[in-house]
């Protein structure tokens, strides 16, 4: 049975991973979707500014400056990386009216969050007839930003590829004859943007499917953690039920067996034609039947909740009380090594309770100090008023109780053992019982124990 439940614990919590890896799994999927879903927003709304007319007429003065300068390269006159020097050269001086029509393009749109846009140049390839040359990029140079802010490309997006093919003119001159000559441009450049704070937008637009799924998981693990629980205790009690039963039956059986013999013994001749013989046997009957009844009376008895329990209550004296239940209590376990220490209040106080269930409530601490005290038995009951509640403490030096039991020490059937031995024999009703007295006066009662320390009952009842 045990590892029956340790099996579906173990599945249970498996196939709550897996599924939390699933709905992980759905969730991030959900993320770059949305991220897309933004990003494509944010491209379709701003696709229209570099159309700008004055955006462009910016972008022809870069066109002609780079048509001159790759002239003049082609000529031998600058170098490559002069070239790209102009172009940056030139880019520095429009980048800031360039910007300002953008920005204010950008804000007439109004996005409702603030993006950062540059503008990378990719590579410049010069066709000549079949040969290709590759002004840019090189290994000397690398930053591409002509135009925008330049920022790093971590949380960036690019928005836009272009690749435009251009023919260009330029005029050479070999000895005195000048010439008119052609070559074609292959351009590449790119828009990137980068959206301040895109991923605190995405997750508010994730909002409602995250709490959702949060409140969901959560759940779920509550309920599988209720359901181990209750799976749990259910063993326990049917645990302690199994153990109920066993030990009522063997209760039963000596009474039972002790009856069998009698009304065996009352059928031979020789008992009844003994009137002496005949009335020990009636007395044994007798007596096995009082047993009997007081044992059921007992489980039906200390079965009982506190809100079936009807009280009969008295006022009596605590001093009295108390001296009366110590001496009773004593004269019934004067075969056993006990010591009982007295330390009722001086002050005189008035209670009222029901004394049979109340006496029987503190019989009940008394007898278990017996049962499962050390030799020779220490029992303390002290007794002091606080505020408006009387304090009744009851001490032993037991073996003490672990923390484990202590939580469930007042559940009905439930007993202490020592491993998976219960060594001394009852029916786990005593302390159920006696907690039910308590809480039917209205009061609490608590333990506290440390192992081989010795336990203490508290009990605590209002003062009318």
């Amino acid at each position: 049975m045990k590892n029956k439940i340790t099996i579906l614990i173990i599945a249970s919590i498996a196939t709550l991973i897996a599924l939390s890896g699933i709905q992980a799994y759905l969730i991030e999927n959900t993320y770059q979707l949305k991220k897309r879903a933004f990003i494509q927003e944010t491209d379709d709304a701003i696709s229209d500014i570099d159309n700008h007319p004055e955006l462009d007429s910016l972008m022809d003065i870069l066109g002609e400056d780079l048509r001159v300068n790759l002239g003049d390269y082609e000529n031998d006159r600058i170098s490559k990386k002069t070239v790209i020097q102009k172009l940056r050269t030139v880019s520095d001086n429009i980048n800031t009216p360039y910007m300002q029509r953008y920005q204010k393009e950008l804000d007439s749109i109004n996005l409702g969050y603030k993006i950062r846009y540059k503008r990378e140049l990719v590579s410049i390839v010069v066709f000549t007839g079949e040969k290709n040359d590759t002004i840019f990029p090189s290994s000397s140079m690398q930053n591409a930003t002509f135009l925008g802010e330049d920022f790093k490309d971590k949380d960036s997006h690019v928005v836009k590829n272009s690749r435009t093919f251009t023919e260009f003119d330029f005029i050479t001159q070999e000895k005195d004859s000048v010439f008119l000559n052609t070559f074609d441009v292959e351009l590449k450049t790119r828009d990137v943007i980068l959206i301040t704070d895109w991923k605190s937008i995405v997750f508010r637009r994730m909002a409602t499917l995250l709490i959702c799924s949060v409140l969901l998981f959560l759940f779920v693990v509550g309920l599988l953690y209720y359901s181990i629980k209750k799976l749990i205790n259910q063993k326990k009690i049917t645990e302690i039920k199994t153990d109920f039963i066993n030990n009522i039956t063997h209760e039963l059986k000596t009474p039972l067996a002790t009856l069998s013999v009698a009304s065996k013994s009352l059928k031979n001749k020789e008992i009844r034609n003994s009137e002496e013989a005949f009335d020990n046997t009636l007395a044994i009957v007798d007596r096995q039947n009082t047993r009997l009844q007081k044992l059921i009376d007992q489980v039906l008895t200390n079965s009982l909740s506190a809100n079936d329990i009807v009280l009969s209550k008295d006022l009596v004296t605590d001093t009295d009380y108390f001296n009366d239940l110590i001496a009773d209590f004593k004269l019934a376990t004067q075969q056993h090594e006990l010591e009982v220490e007295n330390n009722i209040c001086s002050q005189e106080v008035v209670l009222r309770i029901d004394t049979f269930h109340f006496t029987t409530a503190i019989m009940n601490i008394l007898e278990n100090a017996v049962k499962y005290g050390n030799s020779p038995t220490k029992i303390s009951i002290e007794t002091f008023v606080k505020g408006s509640t009387y304090v009744i403490k009851i001490m032993d030096n037991g073996p003490g109780i672990n923390q484990k039991d202590q939580q469930q020490i007042f559940d009905k059937f439930f007993r202490v053992s020592h491993g998976n031995v219960h060594n001394v024999k009852g029916l786990g009703l005593g302390l159920y019982y006696t907690s039910q007295i308590v809480k039917a006066h209205d009061g609490e009662i608590i333990v506290e124990s440390e192992v081989h320390k010795g336990t203490t009952f508290i009990i605590q009842i209002p003062i009318h």
